[in-house]
């Protein structure tokens, strides 16, 4: 372990940063620098400081030893037999916890999708044999199990974890140049990935590809959109997720109906969502073929050339689509002679036919319920703050400022009240708009929904529509479990490649869902993951009375209540390792020159 020095030149000043770094033994006999503490700019006594500690902490290793492996008292052995081997128990070491279960896992699931053969024949070894394939298996097994950033992985997670036991492999998986380095060979396998999934959902999950669920997000950057390079697809848009002070990537999803997913597609973040679907449209039918798809997209996705175009098209594409309010004024005297009909429990339609369309106006019951909930306490909050700011003695000004925090909070419910100010005195005056109340006490719980699916049944296109949820739980899986956000990539080709890890970690969560939906129902993929976390796998070393040791790795037996989620799901866990014997030797690492302290 030593001190290294980094220099940096910044606004004409030289600046010195130091981290702590120790040297790993690889199997070919090579050696890595693992930064183990970043110390950031610290003057010429601080470093001198850890320097002593340091030398402190390495005192039992003896100057350029890295660690004394065996123990130097020796006993005598008297055997008739010089095949025995009697062991010190009473000297027994256990090394190195680390977390085994939830990688075993992700291993599996890599190979159910068989990634590692789809992998193998398109990231080959280099000549320097760095095994590319385990490296994206890494990659995606932290952004699956823990997720965090390339540097956190190198640092902490993968010596933490049972990764290059389970892969056969040394620290050489985890280098950081290494880690960057793979993200720029992945992007050019997109496509052949999508098919590749594709067959695999087929042949797992049976799914067919007759109902396609499509819609956009975006994930944000905390930068300044001026520093960007020209032509970067990072731009200022709207945004999802409520920052519309940075700029963005929007990111569109197909999944099916089971939120299996076939395909994304990143777009600058200025992009319009009316703008997305004519591509994506386009890209499926080349990978997939022509077919009788039905399209379920929410309102505001596709504009009225595109649905044109969907229609004139041989065969026509089928789409259903939620519909702006604005076409329900429209069309609200039409419905209103119409007859309800049940769809199903709890949910009623009318039917419209206009212009080879299908206009489907639904009831939920449910929904009516919690939408009503949610006005209703909206409105109460907002009638209470109004009251108070009308108590208020403030400037017009002043006044303004709290009557724009308040529409901000409750703004369904601002619509339903008419508030006026006084010029001159700055006095407040608020009363409900009784006929406002009564349009959005009719209309809530209900959706105006628009297909060219004539001959369905309604029954069916409303389980159609609110299979949407699918695609939802999907972007929320990408920002919330997998972490897709803070990216700290900066160039536009890393970013991108980052998304598609964040993309395969998603299709082993869902295959995992998936498995679980039908053999474990009620438990989701991050409980399942945690549960099996809690095996770990620890080195046990016995001294033998010759001076060597027993090396036994073992993972911890499950718990009763792991072992039964085990054989719910038909997994079988791998036999342990064989143990191996060693023989006492010290290695003598030299550091870099550039790296000793001088």
């Amino acid at each position: 372990m030593f001190l290294r020095r980094i220099e940096r030149r910044k606004n004409g000043k030289t600046h010195l940063y130091w981290s702590l770094v120790e040297n790993k033994r690889l199997d070919g006999g090579g050696v890595v620098q693992r930064h183990v503490l970043y110390l950031g700019e610290i003057n010429s006594s601080q470093a001198e400081v850890w320097r002593k500690a340091i030398e402190v902490f390495d005192t039992d290793a003896g100057g350029s030893r890295t660690l004394a492996l065996f123990p130097e008292d020796r006993c005598e052995v008297s055997a008739d037999d010089a095949s025995v081997v009697r062991l010190r128990l009473s000297e027994m070491r256990l090394h190195r916890p680390r977390q085994w279960g939830a990688c075993w896992l992700a291993g599996l699931l890599w190979r159910e999708l068989q990634l590692d053969r789809f992998w193998a024949e398109r990231l080959p070894a280099s000549r320097k044999r760095t095994r590319w394939d385990q490296i994206l298996q890494v990659l995606v097994a932290y952004r699956l199990i823990e997720p965090g950033s390339e540097w956190r992985l190198h640092r902490q997670w993968f010596g933490a974890s049972a990764m290059a036991d389970l892969l056969g492999a040394d620290f050489g998986l985890a280098e950081t140049h290494k880690l960057y380095a793979c993200h720029d060979l992945l992007l050019a396998h997109k496509d052949a990935l999508f098919s590749h999934l594709t067959e695999r959902w087929r042949d797992l999950f049976n799914a067919n590809f007759d109902v396609l669920l499509y819609d956009l997000t975006s994930t944000y950057f905390e930068v300044n959109a001026s520093d960007l390079p020209e032509g970067d697809k990072r731009r200022h848009g709207y945004s999802r997720d409520k920052r519309p002070d940075c700029p963005q990537l929007v990111i569109a999803l197909v999944v099916t109906p089971e939120g299996l997913p076939l395909a994304y597609e990143v777009l600058p973040g200025n992009t319009a969502d009316s703008k997305t679907l004519r591509t994506f449209l386009s890209k499926i039918e080349k990978q997939y073929g022509k077919a009788r798809r039905v399209w379920v997209m929410d309102r505001g996705v596709p504009t009225e050339a595109v649905l044109a175009e969907m229609r004139a098209s041989e065969p026509p594409v089928q789409y259903l689509v939620g519909t702006p309010k604005g076409r329900l004024n429209r069309l609200e005297k039409h419905l209103i002679d119409k007859p309800w009909q049940k769809a199903r429990e709890g949910v009623e339609v009318k039917l419209l036919a206009q212009d080879d369309e299908l206009y489907v106006f639904a009831q939920s019951e449910d929904r009516v319920a919690k939408e009503r909930a949610m006005r209703r306490r909206q409105l109460k909050w907002l009638w209470a703050r109004l009251g108070k700011l009308a108590a208020m003695n403030v400037t017009r000004e002043e006044m303004l400022m709290k009557l724009g925090a308040a529409r901000s909070k409750a703004p369904s419910a601002w619509r339903l009240v008419d508030v006026a100010l006084d010029k001159e005195s700055a006095a407040l005056t608020f009363s409900l708009n009784r006929q406002k109340l009564r349009i959005a006490r009719r209309r809530e719980g209900r959706y105006l929904l628009r297909t060219n699916l004539t001959d369905k049944d309604p029954a069916v296109l409303w389980q159609y529509y609110v299979q949407l949820v699918a695609v939802e739980e999907a972007f929320k899986n990408l920002k919330g479990d997998l972490a897709i956000r803070p990216i700290f990539h900066h160039d536009e080709s890393r970013i991108e490649a980052h998304i598609f890890i964040a993309f395969l970690a998603y299709a082993l969560q869902v295959t995992l869902a998936r498995r679980l939906h039908a053999l474990a129902p009620g438990l989701t993929a991050r409980s399942a993951l945690e549960k099996f976390a809690a095996v770990q796998m620890i080195d046990v070393h016995l001294p033998t009375t010759d001076g060597r040791e027993i090396v036994l790795t073992r993972y911890t037996q499950p718990e009763p209540e792991l072992q039964l989620l085990i054989n719910q799901l038909k997994l079988t866990l791998p036999s342990q390792p064989p143990p191996k014997i060693t023989a006492a030797a010290l290695v003598k690492i030299t550091p870099r020159s550039e790296d000793l302290l001088v």
